[in-house]
């Protein structure tokens, strides 16, 4: 399945309209558009923000995994490598660190909101 048959159908799954996704992720709805019909491709940083928004891993959404939603730590790697360039090794330690504590609080703050 093509990534813009994908995002399309997700959007639908979620009953999202593109003027949904297109607020949540803070651009236009012609320029979510052009993603649905394969006229473009959003960047990293927005492929990021669309899989929050439809609740799936990256990985689900641009066609390498059939497993919508994987291991928090594959996201945290993902996140991880996308923010840690110029980093020195000591900083990304951290930065890694940092960032599983992160999704570790979340999770627990969902289960206390759900």
């Amino acid at each position: 399945m093509e990534f813009s048959e994908r995002l399309k159908n997700l959007r639908k799954e979620a009953g999202l309209t593109q003027v949904d996704v297109a607020s949540k992720l803070g651009i236009s709805q012609p320029a979510y558009a052009s993603w649905e019909r394969g006229v473009k491709k959003p960047t990293q940083e927005n492929l990021v923000k669309i899989a929050q928004v439809l609740n799936v891993s990256v990985d689900y959404l641009v066609g390498n995994s059939d497993e919508k939603m994987e291991d928090e730590l594959d996201n945290v790697e993902f996140l991880f490598r996308m923010n840690s360039k110029g980093l020195t090794e000591k900083e990304k330690e951290i930065f890694r660190r940092e960032l599983i504590e992160f999704m570790e609080e979340r999770k627990k703050s969902f289960r206390k909101d759900g």
